[in-house]
């Protein structure tokens, strides 16, 4: 997910080059973190009231409005202590390739050339394999897990998962990723990070689990589990290949 630094007092303007669905914006805190919040047609304009802690990270959700793929973009509020982002221009690419969701979010940010010159993109490129979900383990604690995808580069590998968040149950965030190895031997974790700030009963979300430089080997199993953020709607994955 792209980080836009903000900081108290000092208004941020993230600008579009699509129209976006008004309505529709996500900011996290919006009503007790930020001075002002104004959405326009093409811009979302962002006045913190109180910046974002020592690695907090607040989400902030736009879909766009002519409803083209992709849908939506995501970014997380950071501070920083000497650097502001008075201006973000957001450029959205179409694809025509069903490629993951967050890595789209990513481009539309810095641009593709930002994955190879970070060193997150390489020759070898990225290798993706389907996550099977087991009949059994579909639904667990009010919610659906629906597909998933393993990515895995010569840095970073990471889980894709799309999880229903099913009507009448309480909103869910992602708060922690577990990763272990066969024997039990836990798996050092990165993030776990979701496509919209928290999932609304009833909605579907993309969660995505990375760590960095894998040094387990190609194509071994791993026992995935996603925690819940403050509470006790943990979802057992279970078996991935990254």
């Amino acid at each position: 997910m792209p980080e836009v630094k903000v900081a108290a007092g000092i208004a941020t303007t993230l600008v579009f080059n699509a129209p976006i669905d008004r309505v529709s914006v996500e900011v996290e805190g919006q009503r007790t973190r930020f001075r002002l919040v104004d959405v326009g047609e093409r811009t979302l304009f962002l006045e913190p009231l109180v910046p974002p802690g020592d690695g907090e990270r607040l989400g902030v959700r736009v879909r766009y409005k002519d409803g083209v793929s992709p849908a939506f973009a995501v970014f997380a509020l950071v501070s920083h202590p000497t650097v502001v982002d008075t201006r973000v221009d957001v450029a959205r690419m179409q694809r025509s390739l069903d490629v993951l969701e967050v890595e789209l979010a990513q481009c539309e940010a810095g641009g593709p050339a930002s994955l190879v010159l970070s060193g997150r993109l390489e020759r070898k490129g990225v290798r993706a394999r389907p996550i099977s979900i087991a009949p059994s383990s579909q639904v667990q604690a009010g919610m659906k897990l629906e597909d998933g995808t393993g990515y895995r580069a010569g840095t970073w590998a990471l889980a894709a998962v799309r999880v229903h968040n099913l009507p009448g149950q309480q909103p869910w965030t992602p708060g922690e990723a577990r990763l272990t190895r066969a024997d039990g031997t836990p798996v050092r974790g990165g993030s776990v990070r979701m496509d919209r700030p928290q999932l609304a009963p009833g909605d579907v979300g993309l969660v995505v689990a990375e760590t960095e430089v894998p040094y387990w080997a190609a194509g071994e199993v791993l026992h995935l589990e996603l925690r819940e953020k403050g509470g006790g709607r943990h979802l057992v994955i279970g078996a991935v290949e990254l």
